[in-house]
């Protein structure tokens, strides 16, 4: 997270835009921290785009029509997506069209996130892009969620979320192990005597 990922999304977006290609981008509805119709970075920059609960319903609801005359596809927050793969073989290999992808490879655990990385076999080129470590300036390779939540979907951002290198992503998870045995410790039933 924090790497830049919607805001290169959308200048490539803007560039096929602005070459004369016909363009469209999609987006997980899940996604509605920023606004629900629209690609927003960080920075507040933003793009119209179509929120989708799948990737497979879009040529239908943008119409079969104005799919045919579509050029490029742009997916953001990609890991959302159960049907990325078969979408994104179907859209470039047998329609023609020209899909950027742009999500995330892993979770705040480092396990694979969504289908992302099962896209990558079928990519022309593949950009990993990567923030600054928020305790001391390095790349960041990993992200560290500073709370306790468990699911593995948790959209969210700075409040959430930070850009971690790998010495502080893992001194940080044995932190919050050590804190966590704090905490429960602390919660030992105990008899008061009045």
């Amino acid at each position: 997270m924090f790497a830049g990922k919607t805001t290169t999304l959308l200048r490539r977006i803007q560039t096929e835009s602005t070459n004369g290609r016909s363009v469209a981008v999609i987006k997980s509805n899940k996604d509605t921290r920023y606004a629900l119709d629209s690609i927003v970075t960080h920075d507040g920059e933003k793009l119209p785009c179509w929120p989708m609960a799948d990737l497979s319903s879009f040529r239908q609801k943008l119409g079969p029509e104005a799919y045919d005359k579509l050029e490029v596809i742009g997916i953001d927050e990609a890991q959302f997506f159960e049907d990325l793969h078969d979408f994104c073989r179907e859209a470039a290999d047998h329609d023609g069209k020209t899909v950027i992808v742009a999500g995330l490879d892993g979770d705040y655990l480092r396990r694979s996130f969504g289908s992302v990385l099962e896209v990558i076999p079928l990519a022309d080129s593949v950009t990993k892009l990567t923030a600054r470590c928020e305790l001391c300036g390095k790349r960041a390779f990993f992200t560290l969620r500073k709370t306790e939540e468990t699911e593995t979907e948790l959209i969210a951002g700075a409040e959430v979320y930070m850009p971690v290198c790998r010495k502080h992503y893992v001194s940080g998870q044995v932190i919050k192990e050590a804190a966590k045995k704090v905490l429960e410790s602390e919660q030992v039933p105990c008899a008061a005597v009045l």
